[in-house]
């Protein structure tokens, strides 16, 4: 009974010590994002989905930065015009510590973070109204390690378009959920090595 308790606590330490591993000076991550924050269940309804392509390096532990390109598709109801969303730019994540600022993590596999992204964007609608400028964006987050290497993650967040076009303002608060995946740089080299 003791080897087995003593292998639950060694193994319960070597978890935690990786889960530390990946958010690391020096790794990268890379994933997509899912939106579906709206999917009409009466006849008639409506739907948006979008993509959210995205990677990061990190420039520091629990701190990295990186790019994203976002596309979606969504129509209110279903004799509504289509809206196409569209957008390219730069990105920040902060993960918080265990423990740091009096907040713990809900669960011992995973990692509370807030990410930001500023960047170029727009909305077109087929019926003419359309926006093009600064597409920006600012949410809390939280990535369940599922394994090491890889993140299942669920991100709310303010994603907001402003600039040229019909509407000058255009703002949605959005639920994503999508995956992540942390490769040390050694890792990162190997995988672009075998491609080429």
């Amino acid at each position: 009974m003791k080897k087995l308790i003593l292998s639950g606590l060694m193994a319960v330490t070597a978890l935690a010590s990786t889960m530390n591993a990946q958010i690391q000076k020096g790794n990268w991550l890379v994933g997509s994002s899912l939106v579906t924050s709206n999917f009409g269940l009466n006849t008639g309804g409506g739907y948006n989905i979008a993509l959210q392509p995205k990677g990061a390096y990190f420039i520091k532990d629990n701190v990295a930065v990186g790019g994203y390109v976002n596309l979606g598709i969504s129509k209110v109801t279903n004799g509504s015009p289509t809206r196409f969303d569209y957008a390219v730019g730069g990105l920040g994540r902060y993960y918080l510590s265990p423990g740091e600022k009096g907040v713990d993590n809900l669960l011992n596999h995973g990692r509370w973070f807030f990410e930001g992204n500023v960047g170029i964007g727009g909305s077109s609608v087929e019926n003419g109204n359309s926006t093009t400028g600064l597409d920006f964006g600012a949410g809390p987050g939280y990535s369940y390690f599922i394994t090491p290497n890889i993140g299942l993650e669920g991100l709310v967040k303010y994603n907001g378009v402003t600039g040229f076009g019909n509407e000058g303002l255009t703002s949605t608060l959005t639920f994503n959920v999508g995956f992540s995946i942390y490769l040390p740089t050694s890792k990162a080299k190997q995988v672009i090595s075998e491609v080429k």
